[in-house]
């Protein structure tokens, strides 16, 4: 088992550990697919369900919120091993979704995205902790940049994939699929991954769970990256819950030119997770982390002058989405390596502020922009990830890996 006390990474064959990245970002890829494909179909679950809008809505809602609560088991996954709480979260997302295939009414599909988005909470901070104690920091960029290809590949496959079985099989098709893909994961997971858990007892595990969020509540730079976090996502989502409504004022758009462009923003991601893959690690963590935050803020400000036009307005969200998943990647990359001895509950702290960030932005969103349009959403976008580099730069100030 690694030394987590240190952060070494143990001595693995690099392509022992290459086929298990490949495992864990298929397995991401169905929890990441679970996460999202209520947003783009939410009118057929509406139908589905013969429930208002508004109710698919609440679901979306419950589910971003699993973010907050998966950060309780960010210690655990540190004090039981990452490959046990991986399962957890697999087993999550597979019993919500045959609940929800099987039982067709709004209350169980409500639990339903309750388990998956609890199980992608679940699962992600254990496979970056895990990843990361096996990968050289010089590589820690173009690992978790791997890893995140799974979050543009749900918008680019998952969903397509998922709305051509609602076209063929009927709404409920995608949850027997999901729940389906989690088993396999399980299974596969179990088989192929080693365990690296220990024995430890339930009070052991109690009294190291609050050490160690006490520690984590001590530490400069771990406060700086959930500040970073919370920010950041404030930012980005109060433009993302309105940018449709703009393109269809503004621009007289219609729902198919719109569901293209959804299509764009995955490319714009996978871009960002390219470019992490590819340069951060070249160019530092830290210095990528500023500069992708750097651009990001000047395009949110930006949006106001150059959405003027269609072209200029798309490929000025195309830019905000590209920087802002650069900046994103390349701090969850500098992020594991901040409390080496306590990996998955860093991870876990700095997924529930993104959560709770998104959730900010959500509510504010629509209010800004009903106030003061595109300009009052610019603005505050550009002014928010403002604060976000402001609590970056204080949080590392005097950082130095260990």
């Amino acid at each position: 088992m690694p030394n987590r006390s240190t952060g070494a990474p143990p001595l693995s064959p690099p392509h022992s550990l290459a086929w298990k990245m490949g495992l864990a970002t298929a397995c991401r890829l169905v929890l990441n697919t679970a996460r999202r494909f209520a947003y783009p179909f939410a009118p057929v679950l509406s139908r589905g369900l013969r429930v208002p809008l508004t109710a698919i809505t609440s679901l979306i809602a419950v589910n971003q919120a699993t973010s907050i609560i998966g950060m309780f088991f960010g210690p655990v996954a540190d004090l039981l091993g990452y490959r046990l709480m991986m399962l957890a979260g697999l087993g999550m997302l597979a019993a919500g979704m045959f609940a929800g295939g099987f039982l067709p009414f709004y209350g169980v599909i409500l639990v339903s995205f309750f388990l998956a988005g609890l199980g992608k909470s679940v699962f992600d901070p254990a496979i970056q902790a895990y990843v990361s104690e096996r990968v050289p920091y010089s590589r820690r960029g173009l690992a978790i940049g791997f890893l995140e290809f799974s979050w543009a590949g749900s918008t680019l496959v998952g969903i397509p994939l998922l709305g051509l079985l609602i076209d063929r099989l009927g709404w409920r098709s995608p949850f027997f699929t999901l729940g389906g893909l989690g088993l396999l994961g399980i299974v596969a997971l179990r088989i192929l991954v080693p365990d690296d858990g220990k024995e430890t007892g339930t009070r052991n595990v109690s009294m190291g769970f609050w050490r160690t969020w006490q520690r984590l509540g001590k530490e400069r730079t771990a406060l700086g990256a959930i500040g970073f976090s919370f920010f950041v996502s404030v930012a980005n989502d109060n433009l993302f819950v309105v940018y449709g409504a703009w393109l269809e004022e503004a621009f007289g758009l219609s729902i198919v030119a719109l569901g293209l462009w959804t299509s764009a923003i995955g490319m714009a991601e996978l871009s960002g997770e390219s470019l992490t893959a590819v340069l951060a690690d070249r160019f530092g963590l830290k210095r990528s982390v500023i500069l992708g935050l750097s651009l990001c803020s000047m395009s949110y400000l930006l949006l106001p002058v150059l959405g003027q036009g269609l072209a200029p307005a798309f490929g000025s969200l195309f830019l905000i989405f590209l920087t802002f998943e650069f900046a994103i990647v390349s701090f969850l990359s500098l992020c594991t390596e901040l409390l080496p001895g306590s990996r998955a509950t860093m991870m876990s702290g700095f997924l529930a502020a993104a959560g709770f960030g998104r959730i900010v932005g959500a509510l504010i969103g629509g209010p800004v922009w009903l106030a003061g349009g595109i300009l009052a959403t610019g603005l505050v976008s550009g002014t928010i990830s403002g604060l976000a580099l402001v609590s970056l730069v204080w949080g590392l100030k005097g950082w130095r890996r260990r």
